[in-house]
């Protein structure tokens, strides 16, 4: 193992649990503290090299954890992250993503470890924005991502908490809570149901496989000068809704059944970014294809969440 002790907070989420396989490629063992919540589940962490403890980033009792493990390197991926549950419910966002970020930036300053803050393409709303754009987010969910970084940025001015901010672009790849866009337009093209599409399906999104933005985040920590860097991760890779179905579809061996429904609120038509940083990512029709595969293979993992409301609904912030 490397000589390295790294915690993961959420690392029972998509991209947390993505992020344990690239560090166990590393040969490091990570402490995977995560509350488990709907998206959060140990079935994503099947076959990793990790140790585990159940805790709640908003909990005090994260300092004690923390103080024990003694780690050089926190990475936060713990957060409230679908738009449509935010407009149904912002007040998780605000307390998960906000306040539970304010007690681990507090744990930071108090115990010494380097802090490395997941962000969000969203919070610079419906523009191309690099790294020193202004923040423009647009629902709730942006909101409270870009007040959890707005305190990451105090803290590092206040308290010289050292810390990196890395903001991706739309993630994809295995074990997303479907939920999410893709893995929902896989599995219930897979169940021969139609996939709703918000508004007339025109909205861009930049798309990078998760695999790369463990693999970037990883070389971010071993290059960083942890003086409140911000990264931005572009997948490079921008479709519109429609035409990521359609690329899907090709993947699949079959057209999509796309059903139109009324745009949820505040919806983005854009995300853009562009990055100072050099690297490669996963072509998109690669990426798909691993995708897909992945979803088709393993419907043991899925087929206990499809009572989920924000799965079976078309338009679930209304429910």
């Amino acid at each position: 193992m490397e000589d390295i002790k790294v915690a993961i907070l959420g690392g029972a989420g998509f991209i947390g649990s993505a992020f344990v396989r690239e560090l166990n490629n590393r040969n490091v063992k990570p402490l995977v503290i995560d509350l488990l919540t709907y998206a959060g589940r140990l079935e994503n962490l099947k076959g990793t090299k990790h140790e585990f403890i159940k805790a709640d980033i908003r909990d005090y009792k994260l300092h004690d954890i923390l103080r024990e493990f003694k780690p050089d390197i926190v990475v936060n991926f713990a957060a409230e992250s679908h738009v449509d549950r935010s407009i149904y419910r912002p007040q998780d966002f605000v307390t998960t993503n906000v306040m539970g970020t304010v007690n681990v930036l507090e744990s930071s300053r108090r115990l010494g470890f380097k802090y490395v803050h997941i962000s969000t393409d969203e919070v610079y709303g419906e523009r191309c924005a690099d790294e020193l754009s202004p923040l423009n987010p647009s629902s709730p969910y942006s909101a409270s991502k870009a007040s959890g970084d707005m305190f990451v940025k105090a803290y590092s001015r206040t308290y010289g908490v050292e810390n990196i901010i890395v903001r991706p672009s739309n993630n994809y790849g295995p074990r997303q809570f479907p939920e999410k866009f893709i893995p929902k337009a896989i599995i219930r093209s897979l169940m021969n149901l139609h996939v709703p599409v918000y508004g007339d399906g025109s909205q861009e999104r930049d798309w990078i496989y998760v695999e790369d933005t463990a693999k970037i985040i990883w070389d971010l920590i071993k290059k960083a000068e942890w003086k409140g860097e911000v990264y931005n991760l572009p997948g490079g890779q921008r479709v519109t809704n429609l035409e990521l179905l359609k690329l899907l579809g090709r993947v699949i061996g079959k057209d999509i059944s796309i059903k139109f429904v009324d745009d949820r609120p505040g919806h983005d038509r854009i995300y853009c970014m562009s990055t100072k940083l050099k690297y490669e990512v996963t072509s998109l029709s690669e990426g798909l294809k691993k995708t897909y595969e992945w979803y088709n293979q393993n419907k043991w993992w899925w087929e206990p969440l499809l009572q989920d409301k924000f799965f079976k609904e078309d338009e679930p912030w209304k429910v």
